[in-house]
C-alpha cells in the first residue's frame, strides 16, 4: 500500500474512531459507522419497536428475561442440517432440526470463521479472532489460548444475573486462563482439546486407516530420535469437570489408552448431562445461558456405526442423524419443563465441512465450494436456526447478513446485559435483535471481513466478495464475485466487469479496517504452561509436560 494511502487511511480511521461511541458506548468498526450514518434514523425507530417488543415479552413471562440455549455443531457447513430439500442429495434427513426451523427463524446468510476455534472465540467475545490473539485450531498441546483480559458472553450474562453453564467442546486453549471455568461459566464440563485428539488420533482410528503416523508401533522407528514428535493422544488431558471448586480429569486413569468407545461415552455423557442441566436450571429463579457444543457428529471409525440410519452410510452422516435426535430430546425437554415460550434456542454449524475426510464421513461441500479452513463461502457459510416462540414468528426466514460475532451483542441485548459489554475495545458483533423480533430487512450488517488465521483473505459486501490480491497488486485485478450469480466462486473472469469500481471500494474497506488497528491494535497471543489448575495429572501427562517445557524460552 502506498504511504500516502496509509496516511489517508489512518486519518479516516481516526475520524471514525472519534465517532464510534454510540448511545450504548460500544466501539464498532468504520463499516458499521458508515451504515449507521445512512440508516441511523431507521435504526432508532427500530430500537423503539424492539424495546417495546422485548418489554411485552418480559411482562408476559412474569418479568423474567429469556433463557438462552446455544447449540454449536462442529464442521457442519451449509446444506448439512435442516434444508429438507437437500435430503435426496445428501442421503439423510434431520427431521428434528427441520421442525425447529419451522417453529422459528432460519438465518439464511450466517457467516462464521473458517475453523472451529476462531468461530468459538468470535461468538464468545463478539470480536474477530485476530483481535484476541487466538486465531488457530490446534489438536495437540500448545501452551496458548484465550486471554483472561477478553470479556466473554458468559461473563457479560453472569454479571447481569444469569446462571451460566457450558457442556461439551470448548477448545479455546489449553492454558488455565482460557478454560471455560475461568471465562465466566459457573458450571462447566469439557475436553481440554478437540476431536483431532479425541476422534482421529487414537489407535482405533489408525486401525480404520483414518489417520497414519500417530501410532509408532505400526512401523519401524530405526531412525527416530525425537520420540515425542508424534504425540500420544492418551498422554494428553481429555475431559475435565469441576468438583468442589477444583478441576479434575474424568475420562482416563493412569496407563489407560483413549479409544473410540471412550469417545462415544464422552459424547453420550455430555448429552445426558445437558438434559440434566436443563432440569436443574429450569428450577432456578434466575434466567440461564446454556452452551452445548457437542463433539459429535465428528466421528470416523466405521465400526462405531450401529444399525444404519441413512442412505449415505458415511460416519459423519450417520452421526449427524444421531445428533439430530439428541437435539430433538433437548427441545422436547425444554417444552416439557414449561419454559419453551421464553427460551431462545439457536442451532448452527461452526464452519464448513471437514473435506479432508469427505469420503469416509459421507459429507460434501453442497451448495458452496470449499470447507473447513477455506475462506470460500463453503468454509464460512453455515445453516443457523433460532426458536423463541414469545418473540420470533414461526416459519420466518431472513436473508440479512449475520456474522457469528453478532450473537454476542444480540444475546446481550435481549438479556438486558448491554451495560456489561466492554467499551474499551472494538466489538465486531452488531446487535441483530431487529432481525429476530422485527423480521427480514432489519439487519445492521452487509459486510464481513474473512480472515484465515491472522491474515485477511477476503471481504464480503452485500452480494459481492473480493479475494484479496497479493501485496503490491492493483486491486482492480483482484477476483470479485457476485455471490448470487456465482455462489461457488468459480468464475473470476467475471470480476473484470466489477473491477473498475469494486476493486477500489473494497480497497477502501480494507484501508479503513487496518486504520482502526492503529488505535485498537490486535492483542498478541498469550502463552503459559498447559494444564495448570488441573488436579492429579497422570504420570504420562506430567512427562509430556516435562518434555514440552524444555522448548519454552527462558524456562527450565
Amino acid at each position: 500500500m502506498h504511504i500516502r494511502s496509509v496516511c489517508l487511511a489512518i486519518a479516516i480511521g481516526t475520524l471514525f474512531v472519534s465517532q464510534t461511541a454510540s448511545s450504548k458506548g460500544l466501539v464498532h468498526d468504520a463499516e458499521y459507522q458508515i451504515l449507521a450514518a445512512q440508516r441511523g434514523e431507521q435504526w432508532a425507530a427500530d430500537d423503539r419497536s424492539i424495546d417495546q417488543k422485548l418489554e411485552a415479552v418480559r411482562k408476559a413471562n412474569g418479568g423474567k428475561r429469556p433463557n438462552i440455549v446455544y447449540i454449536l455443531l462442529d464442521d457442519i457447513g451449509y446444506g448439512e442440517i435442516g434444508t429438507p430439500g437437500l435430503t435426496p442429495s445428501r442421503g439423510y434427513a434431520t427431521p428434528q432440526i427441520d421442525a425447529l426451523a419451522r417453529q422459528g427463524m432460519t438465518l439464511g446468510r450466517m457467516y462464521t470463521e473458517p475453523s472451529c476455534t476462531p468461530t468459538r472465540v468470535s461468538m464468545m467475545t463478539g470480536r474477530l479472532p485476530v483481535r484476541t490473539g487466538t486465531t488457530e485450531a490446534k489438536a495437540t498441546i500448545a501452551g496458548d489460548g484465550l486471554a483472561a483480559e477478553e470479556i466473554t458472553l458468559a461473563e457479560v450474562l453472569r454479571e447481569a444475573g444469569y446462571y451460566t453453564s457450558h457442556v461439551g467442546k470448548w477448545h479455546l486453549g489449553d492454558i488455565q486462563q482460557a478454560y471455560a471455568t475461568e471465562q465466566g461459566f459457573m458450571h462447566a464440563e469439557f475436553p481440554i482439546h478437540q476431536q483431532g485428539q479425541l476422534a482421529i488420533m487414537h489407535e482405533d482410528a489408525a486401525s480404520a486407516d483414518v489417520i497414519r503416523g500417530s501410532d509408532p508401533a505400526r512401523q519401524q522407528q530405526t531412525f527416530t530420535i525425537d520420540e515425542t514428535f508424534v504425540t500420544n493422544p492418551s498422554h494428553m488431558v481429555t475431559g475435565v469437570e469441576v468438583r468442589d471448586g477444583k478441576l479434575y480429569e474424568v475420562d482416563l486413569e493412569a496407563g489407560e489408552s483413549w479409544t473410540q468407545a471412550k469417545y462415544r461415552a464422552m459424547n453420550e455423557r455430555y448429552q445426558q448431562n445437558t438434559l440434566a442441566q436443563l432440569r436443574e436450571l429450569a428450577a432456578k429463579d434466575q434466567p440461564f445461558f446454556l452452551n452445548y457444543w457437542p463433539l459429535f457428529p465428528l466421528t470416523y471409525v466405521p465400526n462405531d456405526v450401529g444399525e444404519p440410519r441413512t442412505l449415505n452410510g458415511g460416519t459423519v452422516a450417520e452421526s449427524i442423524v444421531e445428533v439430530d435426535g439428541w437435539i430433538g430430546e433437548i427441545v422436547a425437554e425444554i417444552d416439557r419443563l414449561g419454559i419453551a415460550d421464553n427460551t431462545i434456542i439457536v442451532v448452527m454449524g461452526d464452519n464448513g465441512p471437514f473435506m479432508q475426510y469427505a469420503g469416509i464421513g459421507g459429507i460434501s461441500d453442497r451448495v458452496y465450494r470449499g470447507g473447513k479452513a477455506d475462506v470460500l463461502e463453503g468454509g464460512v457459510r453455515v445453516n443457523a436456526y433460532v426458536r423463541w416462540p414469545a418473540a420470533i414468528e414461526a416459519g420466518s426466514y431472513a436473508q440479512d447478513v449475520v456474522h457469528v460475532s453478532d450473537l454476542f451483542t444480540t444475546f446481550a441485548r435481549v438479556a438486558g446485559a448491554m451495560d456489561e459489554v466492554p467499551t474499551d475495545r472494538i466489538i465486531d458483533g452488531v446487535d441483530q435483535t431487529g432481525v429476530l423480533v422485527l423480521g427480514e430487512t432489519h439487519g445492521r450488517r452487509d459486510y464481513v471481513f474473512v480472515y484465515d488465521g491472522p491474515m485477511l483473505k477476503a471481504v464480503v459486501k452485500n452480494k459481492y466478495k473480493m479475494h484479496l490480491p497479493p501485496p503490491g497488486t492493483n486491486p482492480i485485478a483482484a477476483p470479485v464475485f457476485d455471490l448470487y450469480r456465482d455462489p461457488r466462486e468459480e468464475r473470476p473472469i467475471d470480476s473484470i466487469k466489477y473491477g473498475p469500481w469494486a476493486g477500489g471500494q473494497f480497497a477502501n474497506m480494507v484501508k479503513r479496517h487496518m486504520a482502526f488497528k492503529q488505535k485498537y491494535p490486535d492483542r498478541p497471543p498469550v502463552y503459559a504452561m498447559p494444564y495448570e489448575g488441573i488436579e492429579d495429572l497422570r504420570p504420562e501427562t506430567l512427562e509430556l509436560l516435562r518434555i514440552f517445557s524444555l522448548g519454552r524460552p527462558g524456562k527450565k
